[in-house]
């Protein structure tokens, strides 16, 4: 039976090559989304709400990470 979801095609075919056939694969593949365009990355100036959001997140959870261990910083 063939793979039908992308992890079963992940799981049987593609985990099974050697390394450098699987950066081959990598590179055919974003290659092929090169030359074709797709408009799958927004590259708009523009910061949405949620992607200030996010970084707000991000920049909290980092700082938090940084100064958890540091008592004296209040």
């Amino acid at each position: 039976m063939m793979p039908t979801t992308i992890q079963e095609i992940y799981s049987q075919i593609t985990h099974t090559l050697p390394p450098a056939d699987r950066l081959r694969l990598v590179t055919l593949i974003l290659n092929d989304l090169v030359q074709n365009n797709t408009n799958m990355v927004d590259d708009s100036d523009a910061w949405t709400k949620q992607d200030q959001l996010d970084l707000t997140v991000h920049s909290l959870q980092h700082t938090a990470a940084i100064f958890s261990d540091d008592e004296e910083m209040v």
